[in-house]
């Protein structure tokens, strides 16, 4: 919490935005939401009947919800922009003023390239996770509950598919995301590293040459860049998994309510138009779950960059 509040402290003129953003994202989700229900309407009310006047009206109204929710969403990712943006600068202002104030002990202690690290990589990890707070963190537990909610409402006994699903998704995407988030706290000690090496290579590069050192030198960064490399495609090897896992979800709820929703159809359970908004629902709740698990992972990833910042920060010259 320190660290948040501390990060939180340099939004400066950009709250308004901050507080904006997930307001919007709440107005959007809510238009979104309403399509799949609207569809249902047109499907049976209008297409179903022959009725060409309900057609008309119920697909008007669709395109206003969907005109509108494109709108309102537009401004949300500004807004989230602007306040993740002005984050970023006014921690990197931060960050340089403090530098100036160090000692020379102070900058041994985190050393040239740690603090460029810290300026450059770091806050752009934290700007990127902020972004993502407000926009999708919000946007993706609406959604899922919203659309939980419409398909109950449905049909309570279809719905027993998507609580499944989501429990198996859950589970897989949880596992996943505990695999990759240590690689991922070892990827930042690296960039210091590869930093170091360059910012030594650059500055001394009239004793490089003189004491004819490049081949080691190459040897040195390449090293450092290899072992990134290395971390960064184990990590991706087990996100990679995510997109497989989603789609054997998304295709398996689709299989299974077209199976058993035609025999609530023809049982008069459910209507046609029904059956196919609660196709449109699967999709909305599994992606905020795909969506949550990418803000998760992205969170994780900047906490280690918050600490890193805040260190400096907090550090007395």
């Amino acid at each position: 919490m320190d660290i948040i509040r501390t990060l939180m402290g340099r939004l400066g003129e950009y709250r308004r935005q901050a507080l904006l953003a997930p307001l919007f994202t709440f107005a959007a989700v809510g238009l979104e939401v309403a399509i799949p229900y609207i569809m249902a309407k047109l499907i049976d009310r209008g297409i179903a009947v022959g009725d060409l006047g309900q057609v008309w009206k119920w697909g008007v109204i669709m395109l206003a919800c969907a005109g509108l929710a494109l709108l309102v969403g537009a401004t949300s990712g500004i807004m989230g922009s602007e306040a993740a943006t002005g984050l970023a600068a006014n921690l990197r202002d931060a960050l340089f003023e403090k530098v100036q104030t160090y000692s020379f002990s102070n900058i041994d202690k985190f050393s040239t390239a740690g603090l460029v690290t810290r300026m450059t990589t770091d806050v752009t990890n934290v700007q990127n996770a902020f972004q993502m707070v407000l926009i999708i963190a919000t946007r993706a537990p609406i959604t899922l509950v919203a659309s939980l909610v419409m398909c109950v409402v449905i049909s309570p006994s279809l719905s027993v598919i998507f609580f499944v699903a989501m429990l198996v998704l859950g589970f897989l995407l949880i596992l996943i995301m505990l695999k990759t988030l240590p690689l991922f706290g070892r990827v930042f000690a690296r960039y210091d590293d590869l930093n170091a090496s360059v910012q030594e290579n650059v500055t001394a590069i009239r004793v490089v040459k003189a004491f004819v050192r490049e081949e080691h030198e190459d040897k040195k960064f390449s090293d450092a860049a290899g072992e990134l490399h290395d971390l960064f495609v184990g990590a991706e090897k087990i996100l990679a998994w995510n997109n497989p896992v989603m789609m054997c979800a998304v295709y398996g709820c689709i299989i299974a309510l077209s199976w058993f929703g035609t025999h609530s159809i023809l049982d008069g359970q459910i209507t046609t138009g029904e059956l196919t908004s609660l196709l449109g629902y699967v999709m909305a709740i599994l992606m905020s779950l795909m969506m949550l698990t990418m803000v998760f992972v992205m969170i994780s990833m900047s906490a280690a960059s918050g600490q890193r910042i805040v260190e400096v920060l907090e550090e007395q010259p």
